[in-house]
């Protein structure tokens, strides 16, 4: 061809397949003989022509929906996270629809077909990370503008955006360092999300550049009960006496409201005081984490950031500012309180 193929009608007059028929393939592959689909894939071979699927949602006249899907709408990250993007898109005009996959891959998959059934203009989507089904979730990239967040799985969807896992461990790592003994780690063996290995690299990355030996403890559970694990691999690790610090640095702030409780029902007094045993701190700010006892130090995630980051890209993409696939990750807060 001399010149690139624009859109469907053009694909179509050179295939001389009809602009309708076109149309019903690339909406449903399925729904058209196959001695048609056929020819329709030979000549999308021969012209190497993609149709543009955010500007045929476009033109369907799609509703206002947005979807938003969480790993888990009852943990109090993702819960305060929601929350913020669904005020931004009500304030855009749109109307947001919830969905957890309650930390489950197939139900993940079956939000997804239930989000293209109700043709959205857009998705903001969390998803689960390794567990997801990276071929489903592509798919559904591929039909509708979907925006990741929080958990990137390769390069798929308009964009990325999240916080910025290595900074936030490496930042409050120094902070503990430079106030007192060096840190160990406390971590689930099996993390739920992929964020978690991302803040354990961090912490040896950062124990190495500040000449210190690093102790990662890793204890039992799955799943998304972060406080109970937390609070059990407490217990164990003080009965083993595997903490080799008086500092302990948590992969999440529900393990550390875990670990905080373990300590209060071993009589143990976390705190930055003279009569303190042992400091504890967390990552993600959540939402209760002023109101532990003690209160807990934490790094925080900027939500309003990340909402207002991930809605505005969206809402770009929709009215048809499709700019190439990038990851955006915004930095954390350091929050000092009385636990570290």
């Amino acid at each position: 061809m001399a010149s690139k193929i624009r859109n469907m009608e053009e694909f179509a007059t050179v295939s001389g397949i009809s602009r309708p028929t076109v149309s019903k393939y690339f909406n449903d592959p399925g729904s058209v003989r196959a001695s048609t689909r056929a020819r329709i894939e030979l000549a999308l071979e021969r012209y190497d022509y993609r149709p543009n699927i955010y500007a045929m949602n476009q033109n369907r006249k799609l509703t206002k929906t947005i979807g938003v899907v969480v790993p888990l709408l009852s943990d109090p990250y993702f819960a305060e996270i929601a929350r913020k993007l669904e005020q931004y898109c009500i304030a855009a005009g749109y109307r947001p629809t919830l969905f957890s996959s309650h930390g489950d891959p197939a139900l993940e998959v079956e939000v997804l077909d239930t989000l293209r059934s109700l043709k959205p203009a857009g998705v903001l989507l969390a998803p689960l990370g390794r567990a997801s089904d990276r071929n489903a979730l592509k798919k559904f990239c591929d039909d509708v503008p979907t925006l990741i967040f929080d958990s990137s799985v390769d390069e798929i969807g308009l964009a990325f955006v999240g916080s910025d896992n290595f900074q936030f461990t490496s930042h409050i790592t120094d902070y503990l360092c430079r106030t007192g003994e060096a840190p160990c780690f406390f971590e689930m063996k099996t993390p739920a999300n992929p964020n978690a290995h991302r803040r354990r690299q961090s912490y040896l990355d950062a124990m190495a550049r500040f000449g210190h030996k690093p102790d990662v403890i890793s204890i039992e559970g799955e799943g998304w009960g972060f406080e109970e694990i937390g609070r059990l691999g407490g217990h164990e690790a003080f009965k083993k006496d595997r903490f080799s610090s008086n500092t302990i640095l948590c992969s999440n702030d529900r393990l550390a409201i875990g670990l905080l409780t373990a300590c209060y029902e071993q009589n143990i007094r976390v705190g930055r005081g003279d009569d303190c045993a042992i400091r504890v701190a967390g990552q993600d700010g959540h939402p209760h984490s002023r109101y532990t006892c003690p209160p807990l130090t934490t790094i925080s995630h900027d939500y309003d950031s990340v909402s207002q980051t991930a809605v505005k890209t969206l809402f770009a993409a929709i009215e048809g500012q499709v700019s190439p696939w990038k990851s955006t990750r915004l930095e954390g807060r350091l929050i000092l309180r009385d636990s570290a």
